[in-house]
């Protein structure tokens, strides 16, 4: 290809188009030049599909090199005119290699179709728009926009390559195809900064979703995307993502433009976000939310769906409960937490140690019994940090009651890890006065023990310690007696008792001391609370 039009004596190549272009190509040429766009579409849906097989002729061929040439050092726009490069159902041959290179004028490519990979590593662009496009790979770690990078609807071969990129605005993936190159991966895109949003609705991941350490300036949304890697350990990961707003994992309206928090339109098809395999969100900064409502997570015995250590003011943890797999909360701190026991899987499969939240916003009916079961299924080990975070959330929204049952229940738990005697030791506090949670349960039971002894003691014939001066005998007051052994009111030590009434008597007094001491270990613990 001779590189330029005629030449003038000094050397410097005027701005016609090189002489062994194609007809396709010197149309593209003067459609720069002009800024408008370039269509070879035949207008039958079947012929022009990028990604079907029906081949695409020398007509509408235009090779990669006269592209880059273009982009690169293109001629100058017509008079009033802004030189653009807007190609539509354009075949282009060789791979498109604009590594580190400077692209000033504005790039938009729809319906198109590239032979072999697109090469941008640490080039500079304004703006990138390629819209449902067949593109073998895109290569383009270190790239630098000032606007935005749209992809939707492409498919990708063998996978995109994003890492350590600058987005200057918003990055577009929705509704792509990604499958996954030779190392496993359909997008690498660790380190990447995106100024405003990440859109990703419908998208279509065969392979790891990588976004390790990336920074989303507004949202990520993955809304009714379907990520796959079931061969692997994790389809999404994300470990030390910086989202300025919220991550959305959540379904989409297919056929709209988005589907929000109201019931969608009529005709209007609901795809959920489902996950074939693990998920990675650990250490994850969220200044609004995390929103998992509705999302679908299918894990294997030995795959996560891991947020360790993750801070956002609002987790709504609402998903499908996973079937197998791990829900992993391990340091994790939200403001409120959103979520329904049906959400939640079973004992051994949720890890929540350390998981601090302030308040509870359940979705549906969430009883004090399922919240129970919830802190046991996330500690097979008994742990009392749980069971003091649910009750002092309990009683900062006013419900006492609550949190008084939850702490009985952390007691009763722990219980069940001491040795025999202490076990032991433990029902009799239980029984009596219910750890001190219920004070008034040891009323009950001196009344019921009054009451009994007194009528059998009515069926004795006590003799009087000293004949010569003792109280008149009072069954109720002799048994009250026995059973305060604080309080001395003369009866126990004034009478005596034989046989089998003596042995009643020592038993009043045992269990009397055990009252009390019941007692005062259980209003200790309650005073310890105050």
């Amino acid at each position: 290809m001779t590189e330029g039009g005629p030449v003038v004596p000094d050397g410097i190549r005027e701005p016609g188009p090189p002489r062994d272009l194609t007809a396709a190509e010197s149309g593209m040429w003067l459609a720069f030049r002009d800024g408008s766009v370039y269509d070879l579409r035949h207008g039958d849906l079947a012929v022009d599909d990028p990604h079907g097989r029906h081949p695409w002729g020398p007509e509408r061929t235009v090779r990669a090199r006269v592209v880059c040439w273009l982009l690169l050092d293109g001629p100058p726009a017509l008079a009033g005119r802004v030189a653009a490069l807007k190609l539509v159902g354009v075949r282009v041959t060789g791979s498109l290699d604009l590594a580190g290179g400077t692209v000033e004028p504005y790039v938009e490519m729809a319906d198109c179709r590239f032979d072999d990979e697109i090469l941008l590593p640490e080039a500079k662009f304004t703006t990138v728009r390629l819209e449902n496009c067949a593109i073998p790979r895109l290569e383009a770690a270190r790239l630098h926009t000032e606007g935005d990078l749209h992809l939707p609807r492409c498919r990708f071969a063998r996978g995109i390559r994003l890492s350590d990129a600058r987005i200057g605005t918003d990055l577009l993936l929705s509704q792509a195809v990604v499958r996954h190159d030779r190392h496993g991966r359909s997008v690498s895109a660790d380190g990447m900064k995106v100024g405003q949003d990440l859109q990703a609705d419908l998208l279509e991941s065969h392979g790891e979703l990588g976004l390790r350490s990336a920074e989303v300036g507004a949202s990520l949304s993955l809304r009714g995307a379907r990520l796959a890697n079931p061969y692997a350990r994790l389809a999404l990961n994300a470990p030390q993502l910086t989202v300025g707003r919220a991550l959305y994992l959540t379904p989409a309206g297919v056929g709209s433009a988005q589907l929000g928090g109201n019931t969608p339109a009529r005709g209007i098809r609901v795809q959920p976000f489902d996950c074939l395999g693990g998920v990675r969100l650990d250490d994850g900064r969220f200044g609004d939310s995390v929103d998992l409502r509705a999302a679908r997570f299918t894990l294997t015995g030995e795959q996560e769906l891991s947020l360790r250590r993750v801070q956002t003011p609002e987790l709504r943890f609402l998903p499908v409960r996973p079937r197998r797999g791990r829900v992993v909360l391990s340091g994790a701190r939200v403001v409120n937490l959103v979520d329904r026991a049906e959400s939640w899987p079973g004992p051994g499969r949720l890890h929540m140690g350390g998981f601090c939240y302030e308040n509870l916003v359940p979705q549906g009916p969430f009883t004090l019994e399922q919240r129970l079961e919830w802190l046991v299924a996330a500690t097979p080990e008994y742990s009392p940090e749980p069971y003091e975070l649910l009750a002092a959330v309990l009683r900062g929204g006013g419900e006492d009651e609550d949190a008084r049952e939850v702490l009985l229940a952390k007691h009763r738990r722990r219980r069940e890890t001491l040795p025999p005697a202490a076990k032991l030791w433990g029902y009799l506090q239980d029984i009596a006065v219910a750890y001190g949670y219920r004070p008034a349960r040891a009323a009950t039971w001196l009344a019921v023990l009054w009451a009994a002894s007194t009528l059998l003691f009515s069926r004795s014939e006590p003799t009087p310690a000293r004949a010569e001066e003792h109280p008149e005998w009072s069954p109720a007051l002799f048994s009250l007696d026995l059973l305060l052994p604080v309080i001395d009111l003369g009866h126990a030590t004034a009478w005596h008792l034989r046989g089998v009434w003596q042995w009643l008597a020592a038993v009043l007094i045992l269990l009397g001391w055990v009252m009390a001491t019941a007692v005062a270990a259980g209003f200790t613990r309650l005073l310890g609370r105050l």
